[in-house]
């Protein structure tokens, strides 16, 4: 019975064919930019043509998850104002399966149990606009957005001066919802938490 590669093996696997990719060792030659030869010709096309191997290398791993069974979920750990908490989520470069998803919702309550726990007394703004701009909020605001929510994630940007939390609420398959490309059935609304006086920069 052939080996089946873990989570870990295949982000490693990923990560070594991005760096691939960007160093030109692997194009896909046959993709032209616009489709018209006499315009392609006059357009550098290497660095597409580096992007489309690697999404179709990552397009054939997602499918080998799929057939495999294997999970997309990565633990994380995150530390604020002396709170730690152990969460999952789905490895940017991976897909969630439907196992996943159930896992990402069964944590959903102790992610927000911790982002309330950590951003008291912090100003809330809900991004808009692929995050280009922001609206103040309240945490009325953030209940509302969560109960219409199936899992949970978190950021944070940190330095001695600043703190942001950013709160990601979710429903349907995480690598669709990130973008925002598959929406209805896939979305995020993004919360961003920050010490009174400041602004967002996540």
């Amino acid at each position: 019975m052939p080996k089946v590669y873990t989570t870990e093996e295949l982000i490693q696997i990923l990560a070594a064919e991005r760096q691939a990719c960007l160093k030109g060792e692997r194009l896909k030659l046959e993709v032209t930019v616009s489709g018209n030869p006499v315009i392609d010709q006059f357009i550098r096309t290497d660095g597409f043509q580096k992007f489309t191997a690697y999404q179709d290398f990552k397009t054939a791993i997602h499918d080998y998850q799929r057939e495999h069974h294997v999970s997309g979920i990565v633990w994380r750990e995150m530390t604020v104002k002396g709170k730690s908490l152990r969460y999952p989520e789905v490895d940017t470069e991976l897909v969630g399966l439907t196992s996943d998803i159930a896992i990402l919702q069964s944590a959903k309550n102790s992610i927000l149990n911790f982002w309330y726990e950590v951003t008291t007394d912090m100003d809330l703004y809900l991004s808009f606009n692929n995050s280009k701009q922001y609206q103040q909020i309240t945490t009325d605001d953030v209940e509302r957005i969560a109960q219409r929510t199936e899992w949970a994630s978190l950021w944070k940007w940190e330095n001695p001066n600043f703190l942001e939390m950013i709160l990601q609420l979710g429903w349907g398959n995480p690598e669709e919802a990130r973008y925002k490309r598959g929406r209805p059935h896939s979305g995020s609304e993004y919360i961003h938490s920050v010490n009174p006086g400041n602004l967002p920069i996540g």
